[in-house]
């Protein structure tokens, strides 16, 4: 058994490698303009290229993966010659600075062709000098300074370069003069935590991935407590008498259940509940995206997502209960005297859930990933809604960064799948 969980964790990484060249390849394929899908159609060529600088987008995909798995901190040291460092103020921001000569904390502004030495003193207090004794020449002339400025880039300025770059900042553009003429965006890399930014929102995508994914796995855990065991119950039941009137009543409601779409079940659950009964709020709004705080707003949810699940999985195990029930050790238990109860809970359903777990565990996966429409119907703040508009808008960071947690997901379940089977057949063994 230590072998096969070794072989799975294997697996486990060469997968995620996989897809996540899979998805970077399709986010660089896929038409469409990312600036202008964050921006706005009416954003100007400047304004778009300044954009895709400022976010190392205009740099070779295959780099642009590199940095994102394994981080730009390192390559902008060799390319500066920097020491760089990543601290966390007071407010929980994450800001990147230069250490310098003595310890003290640096980045750099550029002011009428004048470069300015800021100086970090506290949270709250820094020190500005105006320094021009930092450019360095080149073998051509050209003068040159690498540094970091205050949106944690690592940028090289040219002295009188005159280039220009526009800034996208509180719903309004900047025009900067003394632009620098090379970005890079500094980040820790995936395989360190830190997937990068947002640029959709400019937030840290790790801290937006955890709390969207605390949100929709609590959706979806309270929906597979509910819906598994009561499920697995009556699939258990539906199969004991095949063709009983009791079997043809729980399969056509298990097929009911099964059939409706989600956004459909959602709707009539809301118009039921929430406008006609006015006993529950038919939206979710979660001021500090925290789901405990209003317990009420997720009952609509979790029974819509219940009550698909309860559908299909009492039809996955109805089908195994009533082939094991047609077996012949069945068969030969009941003719040898044993209780039938004793038949039925000792050996049937031992058996017969074997195949139900395999869909409960797959089953775990879509809840958490493929809950977007019941997301989107309730304006749930989960991972699903919120992959959905990373793709939209081509967001890369956060999309592959989602991508992981599935994966994550996806390989982690299954394989509590296969370590539950041995327990429920002993003659089930891994090498």
């Amino acid at each position: 058994m230590v072998k096969y969980i070794i072989r799975r964790v294997y697996l486990l990484l060469l997968t995620m490698i996989i897809v996540s060249i899979v998805v970077f390849l399709i986010t660089e394929a896929s038409p469409g303009n990312v600036a202008r899908k964050i921006l706005g159609p009416f954003v100007t060529t400047e304004q778009a290229t300044s954009f895709l600088a400022q976010n190392g987008l205009d740099k070779p995909v295959y780099l642009r993966y590199f940095l994102w798995l394994f981080g730009s901190d390192w390559y902008a040291e060799q390319k500066s010659s920097l020491n760089l460092k990543r601290i966390v103020t007071s407010g929980g921001f994450q800001e990147w600075w230069a250490v310098g000569k003595q310890g003290n904390l640096q980045h750099w502004d550029l002011q009428e062709g004048n470069l300015v030495t800021v100086t970090r003193l506290s949270d709250k207090e820094v020190e500005r000098r105006m320094d021009n004794s930092q450019w360095l020449t080149r073998q051509e002339g050209e003068r040159y300074f690498w540094g970091v400025d205050n949106a944690n880039h690592v940028v090289l300025w040219i002295k009188d370069g005159q280039k220009q770059s526009w800034t996208f900042n509180q719903g309004s553009w900047a025009k900067q003069n003394d632009a620098p003429v090379e970005y890079i965006p500094l980040q820790k890399g995936f395989i360190r935590g830190d997937p990068g930014l947002s640029l959709r929102t400019g937030r840290p995508v790790a801290r937006t991935v955890t709390i969207m994914l605390r949100n929709s796995m609590i959706l979806a855990s309270i929906a597979f407590v509910v819906a598994m065991p009561i499920a697995i119950l009556l699939g258990i039941l539906a199969g004991i008498k095949e063709g009983s009137r009791q079997d043809r009543t729980l399969s056509i409601i298990g097929l009911a259940f099964a059939v409706i779409p989600e956004f459909v079940t959602g709707v009539f659950l809301i118009l039921i509940f929430s406008i006609w009964l006015e006993w529950l709020p038919g939206a979710v709004v979660f001021g500090d995206l925290n789901p405990w705080n209003r317990l009420d707003m997720l009952v609509l949810p979790v029974l819509t997502l219940a009550l698909v699940e309860i559908g299909y999985v009492l039809r996955i195990t109805r089908a195994s209960m009533v082939e094991v029930m047609r077996s012949a050790y069945i068969r030969t238990a009941v003719l040898n005297g044993i209780p039938y109860w004793k038949v039925i809970f000792g050996y049937a359903v031992r058996n017969a859930i074997i195949a139900p777990i395999t869909i409960v565990m797959l089953h775990f996966n879509w809840l958490l990933g493929g809950i977007v429409v019941v997301e989107y119907v309730f304006g749930y703040p989960g991972l699903g809604k919120y992959l959905l508009d990373a793709a939209l808008m081509r967001d890369i960071n956060a999309i592959v960064a989602g991508s992981m947690i599935m994966v994550v997901v996806a390989v982690t379940t299954q394989l509590i799948a296969d370590i539950v089977y041995p327990l429920l057949n002993p003659r089930i063994r891994y090498k």
